[in-house]
């Protein structure tokens, strides 16, 4: 199982479920974990439950949302004696609580997500505060042109945090386009990648790349394309 943390306070969740989907397209079983304290997947995600927690499948991912832990999550499924039977275990986090709560470790592969508005910056950060051990993590940024002021101010805001930045940067559009393309998809109940920008679907599938480990190009293309 590999375990993958998408921290911040940006809004997130649509883009958790384009990867899951992709991951689930190319034969994997795919959890998604909504911790975040807004739990935006309870509105989103098409379900009859109306639960404090619950698991639901939609489009072949499971989306667990209320819960606190994985353990809670096995107690849900009857699954404490066994092995957690997901390829993939996708994580919302928008607080430290969350990272401590759902134990992610060194190994697991960690995403900050955020755009460049105070809120988003400054409360995205706070998971990272208490840090006691320093963690690799790839930045996600969600700007349409990347102004050299907004740079100085990310890296004012995260000195002295324990956060070894990748190299590798990944640039989201901040469009508008997009954004009416998420929120049509929202509106029908389905997944699909019509109507996003290009660049958008290329960091949906570099991320899949670097989740998957999968070299195999064709196979994400393919996957992709099913959307």
């Amino acid at each position: 199982m590999k375990k993958v943390a998408f921290i911040g306070s940006y809004d997130k969740a649509d883009m958790i479920i384009y990867i899951a989907k992709v991951l689930t397209n190319m034969g994997s079983k795919v959890l998604v974990i909504d911790s975040t304290v807004m739990q935006k997947t309870r509105y989103i995600v098409p379900t009859m439950k109306a639960l404090k927690q619950y698991i639901t499948t939609f489009e072949k991912i499971d989306i667990a949302i209320g819960f606190e832990n994985i353990n809670q999550i096995k107690e849900y499924q009857n699954q404490t004696g066994g092995v957690f039977e997901y390829d993939y275990v996708l994580i919302d986090i928008d607080s430290y609580r969350g990272y401590v709560y759902y134990q992610i470790k060194a190994e697991d592969k960690k995403y900050f997500i955020t755009s460049f508005d105070l809120y988003s910056l400054r409360r995205g950060l706070q998971v990272f505060k208490k840090l006691e051990e320093p963690i690799e993590v790839t930045k996600v940024l969600f700007t349409k042109d990347m102004d050299p002021n907004e740079e100085k101010y990310f890296e004012f805001l995260s000195k002295g945090l324990k956060i070894k930045w990748n190299k590798i940067v990944l640039y989201y559009p901040f469009d508008l386009s997009d954004q009416n393309a998420i929120f049509i998809n929202q509106r029908s109940g389905r997944i699909q990648l019509k109507g996003l920008s290009m660049q958008y679907i290329d960091g949906i599938t570099f991320m899949v790349e670097e989740i998957s480990g999968e070299k195999n190009q064709s196979k994400i293309k393919k996957a992709i394309k099913m959307l």
